[in-house]
């Protein structure tokens, strides 16, 4: 594509510190060797990406290269095709070039044409020969940013496309959001991260942005910023002159992602009542379009009033194309949060008064402003929810039809339209043909019953969340099923009792408390009574430090008869998982997944035994054996497309990673969980991930790191509500705030950790409890705390929780100048550390060993180290510097596969990261040859 080669002009002077940046795109779009080519880029929020797309995309118009822009929005992310509608606007006009199949096809979806809808590949197609042959005339450029936010319809458009530029004249690079997880598949494409600027350009972008900060107010704000430029350029604004001029005026300044969003906020509230009206229209509207802005927002506010947002840099608008955009998408998302539910309401009117010839659009805003139940505007939700199935999105459908449910004034109609709206969520989808069968059978069984409504709501629930889409649209539909059923809270109506435990799960995905009070309220309306597995699973596993140990007599009894039914063994392991008594019936576990392995049970139960078993075994300290069932449900999960599930298992083997030292596998994977999560609104994965990064960085004693995990999985002084493995991450949490220096945090959450129920659930969880205690307790009078805590039956089952008591227990004996008894704990725990693979914790407790004048025993020495044939292949090609997914494409693997073999060959190895693979396998070669 050397048409495009000079289309990166040499590093701009706007942009600091991207020279090789933009240098290393003017030589992948330069390169003569190839024609055609796509880039992804990706970095932190408010890293710079685009600007680096807008210095690309004006170098290119420069050079005479056609571009072609589009970027994700957050509010039409459930329009199907409305991102290719906006990346094709400048092309409509030449359409015509197109045969009639192809034009037509490309017409209906973006919505400017009308007839039957068109299949997804020949919309591609469509796409791709219009850019090709506009392309022969003049180069192209396609432009992307915020890839996340587009559509998935446009996603997999653009995905396809971007794979077949080779031999063309079009170029395409789009940007992304680290950690953000997109329906745009990216392998196979070239991708390169952004990465935070160093400290000299930092310093020099800030001092170009606000000569009058002082220099030392000017190093602060550099070494907190971290080299983000939205920060370097946005912190200074909510200072005073006075804090610009003086160090010491300055206030204390939060991490930085809750920092810069918390700041957008404070900037938003200080505007004029007027602009952030007009803001807030435009954050709702999403389209950047000035025109409907204005009209939505006459009579009470006009484009004038943007003046302030622009002053304080909140927005830019474009007088040439009359639109308007938010600096970053956090702005708009402080916009809307900062509005009343009254005040958004009122712009979704608004919004809806405007867009009387865009009826899905429409239909959504009324639908959003909507108080109560409507049937105007039900009936055009069904029908913007049927035009989007017309045109294959049928996850849009699914989305619309479940919200008219929600607005339908009678039952039948609430019912109809749940029914409809799980219908279209199995049937369309194409993929899950039993499960298509299966509703469409049960609607000519039941028809127009409060029955099938039901039927079809639990299973379409669980299929949307196991494909793309997110877990609030699946929750709402089981739960409008549940409200509009007939079934009389039957407490023997097996469809009603089969929803109830789907929606535990939701919950629990959902990790928001207030998901949890319908589901309540319905199991308390069960009659006779609620089913005892359904009733103890509700106790232990939604919120069991307060609830659990009412249920644990229920939960005992439902282990001695937990029989051989695979949905019953899950179910009871699901109520099991935090009391911890997973371990009482292991062997039912056991041999379910055995049964899974011969292909003897469901696919779905043989994925729960593994997480339960994984789960139960990283606690024994079985952590191989953990690892290794961990990567089984990966592949299981990539054999049957059961994406969803994914994570459970990706957290089992990042807080192995973690806690063996391996901390870039461990982020490497939490970083996927929070980047698949997000999007899906799963925040009971995200949680998990935290839990796996305190851990790694506990490990690693980075203690600051630690406290900034643990406290947002459960904030200091309360055990989250709702969030079951908040009992998990306490001593965490009091750990990491005690070696900070928060004395005050860490006493106010040992005291949360022993006012609720956790420690009468077990054991292990009275012990985390009594730790919290005996750290945040001062001088002696800890100590008894300890050794109640190190004197629980059955501690010693749960070795690595033991071994860091151990060592807290040695550190207080040591500075209590108690050196012997100090030794003894001491030794223990590295003894326990070392048996476990625990390398960061051995060197943390042999290092308190020494301190005390004794010097560590030697680690024993290792034997010879065997690496399968495999291995020693994956190893020594990651040793030359290969990613994971160039390996996995050498050897015809998964990425993840690769993954699984590196973290299983390091500590065969005796190392903890990459960079040390190759004297390693050096030693390796050396100790064969003696």
């Amino acid at each position: 594509m050397n048409e495009l080669d000079a289309t990166v002009c040499p590093a701009s002077s706007a942009l600091v510190g991207r020279d090789r940046d933009l240098a290393f795109i003017h030589s992948f779009f330069g390169n003569t060797e190839v024609q055609g080519a796509a880039l992804l880029l990706s970095g932190e929020a408010g890293v710079g990406k685009s600007a680096v797309l807008d210095a690309v995309a004006i170098g290119a118009a420069r050079n005479g290269a056609r571009v072609l822009r589009a970027a994700g929005v957050q509010f039409e992310a459930d329009i199907g095709y409305a991102g290719l509608n906006q990346l094709l606007v400048p092309l409509f006009d030449e359409f015509d070039i197109l045969d009639d199949v192809h034009r037509d096809a490309l017409r209906v979806a973006v919505g400017i044409g009308s007839g039957p809808p068109p299949d997804r590949l020949l919309t591609s197609t469509a796409a791709l020969l219009l850019l090709r042959l506009i392309s022969v005339r003049t180069p192209l450029l396609i432009v992307v940013d915020d890839l996340p936010w587009l559509d998935r319809a446009t996603n997999a458009v653009l995905g396809f496309v971007a794979r077949r530029l080779v031999g063309s004249r079009i170029g395409f690079l789009a940007a992304s959001r680290a950690g953000s997880e997109s329906f745009f598949e990216p392998s196979g494409l070239t991708e390169r991260r952004l990465e935070p600027l160093d400290d000299t350009s930092s310093a020099e972008l800030l001092a170009r942005a606000h000569p009058d900060v002082s220099p030392a107010v000017r190093r602060r704000i550099v070494a907190e910023a971290r080299g983000n430029p939205l920060a370097l350029v946005e912190l200074p604004m909510a200072l005073s002159a006075e804090q610009r001029a003086t160090l010491t005026a300055m206030p204390s300044v939060l991490p930085l992602s809750d920092r810069l969003q918390t700041m957008f906020a404070s900037r938003v509230a200080r505007l004029p009542d007027r602009s952030r009206e007009i803001l807030l229209i435009a954050a709702l509207d999403g389209t950047g379009d000035l025109a409907s802005v204005e009209a939505a927002a006459a009579g009470r506010t006009s484009v004038d009033d943007l003046a302030p947002a622009e002053q304080e840099r909140l927005v830019t608008v474009s007088a040439d194309n009359r639109r308007l955009s938010f600096r970053h998408p956090l702005i708009g998302s402080a916009v809307v949060e900062l509005a009343t539910a009254s005040e958004r309401r009122r712009a979704h009117q608004a919004l809806a008064d405007v867009l009387v010839d865009q009826l899905e659009r429409r239909a959504w805003h009324l639908g959003e402003a909507a108080v109560g139940p409507d049937e105007t505007v039900a009936a055009l939700l069904e029908e913007a929810g049927r035009r989007r199935l017309r045109r294959g999105d049928a996850l849009g459908a699914v989305a619309a039809l479940t919200r008219a449910a929600g607005l339908s004034p009678a039952a039948a109609d609430e019912s109809r339209r749940l029914a409809e709206a799980a219908y279209v969520g199995v049937d369309s989808g194409g993929e899950l043909d039993d499960a298509s069968r299966l509703l469409a059978g049960a609607r000519l069984v039941h028809p127009g019953t409060g029955q099938e409504s039901l039927h079809a709501a639990a299973a379409s629930a669980f299929l949307l969340i196991n494909r793309d889409g997110d877990i609030d649209t699946a929750y709402r539909l089981l739960v409008g099923a549940i409200e509009a059923g007939r079934h009389g809270y039957d407490a023997s109506d097996p469809a009603l009792i089969e929803a109830l435990h789907l929606l535990v799960l939701l919950c629990w995905y959902g990790g928001d408390p207030k998901l949890w009070q319908p589901l309540i309220a319905f199991v308390d309306r069960l009659t006779p009574k609620p089913p005892d597995l359904l009733w103890v699973i509700t106790q232990t596993f939604g919120d069991p430090a307060r609830t659990g140990p009412a249920a644990l007599p229920g939960l005992t009894e439902l282990i001695a008869t937990v029989g051989d039914d695979p949905t019953r063994v899950v179910r009871v392991g699901t109520a099991a998982v935090f009391p911890d008594r997973l371990g009482d019936f292991r062997w039912a576990t056991r041999r379910l997944v055995e049964q899974g392995r011969a292909g003897a049970a469901p696919v779905r139960r043989h994925l729960g035994a593994l997480m339960h078993l994984g789960l139960d075994y990283f606690q024994l300290g079985r952590w191989d054996d953990a690892a290794q069932l961990a990567a089984e449900g990966l592949r299981l999960c990539d054999d049957h497309d059961y994406r969803f599930f994914a994570w459970y298992f990706q957290y089992i083997q990042a807080a192995v990673a973690g806690v063996q030292g391996d901390s870039e596998s461990s982020t490497a994977l939490t970083e996927e969980i929070v980047r698949w999560a997000t999007p899906r609104g799963t925040h009971g994965a995200r949680f998990f991930a935290c839990h796996a990064r305190a851990l790694s960085a506990l490990g690693s004693g980075d203690f600051e790191t630690a406290y900034q995990h643990a406290s947002t999985l459960s904030p200091p002084g309360t055990v989250a509500p709702y969030v079951p493995i908040a009992m998990w991450g306490a001593m965490d949490l009091v750990e990491a705030a005690v070696r900070t220096g928060r004395e005050k945090e860490a006493a106010a959450h040992a005291a949360a950790v022993r006012g609720c129920e956790m420690a009468r659930l077990s054991p292990r969880l009275e012990l985390l409890v009594l730790a919290c205690e005996a750290l945040t307790t001062p001088g002696e009078a800890a100590l008894p705390l300890f050794e109640q805590a190190l004197s629980l039956p059955g501690a010693e089952r749960r070795p690595f929780d033991v071994a860091r008591v151990r060592l807290f227990h040695g550190e207080r004996l040591r500075r209590l100048r108690a050196t012997t008894d100090a030794r003894e704990q001491l030794a223990q725990s590295l003894e326990a550390f070392q048996r476990l693979g625990a390398r960061p914790w051995v060197a943390r407790t042999a290092s308190e060993l020494r301190a005390s004048g004794q010097s560590a025993p030697a680690t024993a020495r290792q034997g010879t180290v065997a690496l399968t044939a495999q291995e020693l292949q994956i190893a020594t090609l990651a040793a030359t510097g290969l990613t994971n997914k160039q390996i996995a494409e050498r050897l015809l693997l998964s990425h993840r596969t690769i993954g699984t073999h590196l973290y299983q060959i390091y500590p065969k190895l005796g190392i903890t990261s990459r960079a040390a693979l190759r004297d390693a396998l050096s030693r390796l070669d050396t100790d064969g040859e003696g």
